[in-house]
């Protein structure tokens, strides 16, 4: 009779002390609550983790700690208390709650990919709510615009590049079309060189020429001796005729002269 009255006073002191403790967490996520209501942040959280050190897995604990660090904007924090509410929770609507929460913790960070995956597991949990409907429509949209961008910016990275590239390649260009020019101009200049020294090569030339034809007209304009006639036998017997006739003619006229001019000596008289 004893011991069963002992083993009951034991079972009603473990209840009570039970029911003692989970009166108090309930009180200190009350006094949390209040405190956020109030603005008083750091009070709320102060009575939340009060209430974790003696039940850590209460999940409207750690739920309201994971508000509480959402306006005070330490989102790492709240995303863990988020993360471990949903673990904990052992019906649909505290998941939901959770995995809702956590959404607009990676919406708050711009992380659209997380933030869409994890609406998706909120609304498995309750697919009809509105509010979770349209965040993830939201999220999705986000999500495509900034891949979209993304995809903008790495084809105007990419249109850069070419561009660089084609510049380079015009520069190149260019460079090679001065170097050719400066060779063609030298190229130019040479052969100008040498044409005027063709040039001057034939005026000298032409000035050798006209001197050879002047040498040559001077040579033609001088008077040439001429040329011996043979004569025939005939020829010369009569030219020896001709020759003995005129050498007599011209001895008879001499002597006639004679003749006539020698004084006639005549006697003197005394």
């Amino acid at each position: 009779m004893i011991e069963r009255t002992s083993l009951l006073i034991f079972f009603l002191l473990v209840f009570w002390s039970i029911n003692a403790q989970d009166s108090e967490v309930t009180n200190q996520i009350y006094e949390g609550n209040t405190r956020i209501e109030a603005d008083e942040f750091v009070e709320a959280e102060m009575a939340f983790r009060r209430a974790l050190s003696k039940s850590p897995e209460r999940t409207e604990a750690l739920y309201n700690l994971g508000n509480t660090h959402f306006n005070e904007q330490d989102y790492e924090e709240a995303k863990q208390r988020y993360f471990q509410t949903q673990k904990f929770a052992d019906n649909s609507t505290s998941k939901h709650q959770a995995f809702h929460n956590m959404g607009n913790v990676f919406m708050k960070q711009k992380d659209y990919a997380k933030a869409v995956e994890t609406y998706k597991n909120a609304l498995r949990n309750n697919p009809q709510d509105e509010e979770t409907r349209y965040n993830y429509a939201l999220a999705k949209e986000l999500l495509e615009k900034e891949q979209q961008q993304q995809d903008n910016k790495e084809q105007d990275q990419q249109d850069e590049q070419n561009q660089d590239n084609q510049e380079n390649k015009d520069k190149e260009k260019d460079g090679d079309k001065d170097q050719d020019s400066r060779e063609n101009k030298e190229d130019n200049e040479s052969d100008k060189g040498e044409d005027e020294k063709d040039k001057k090569d034939e005026g000298n030339q032409e000035k050798d020429n006209r001197s050879n034809d002047g040498n040559n007209q001077k040579k033609n304009q001088q008077p040439q001796k001429p040329k011996q006639t043979e004569l025939s036998p005939e020829q010369v017997k009569s030219l020896l005729e001709a020759m003995n006739n005129q050498e007599k003619e011209v001895q008879d006229k001499v002597n006639a002269e004679k003749i006539k001019g020698t004084p006639i000596r005549g006697r003197k008289d005394w």
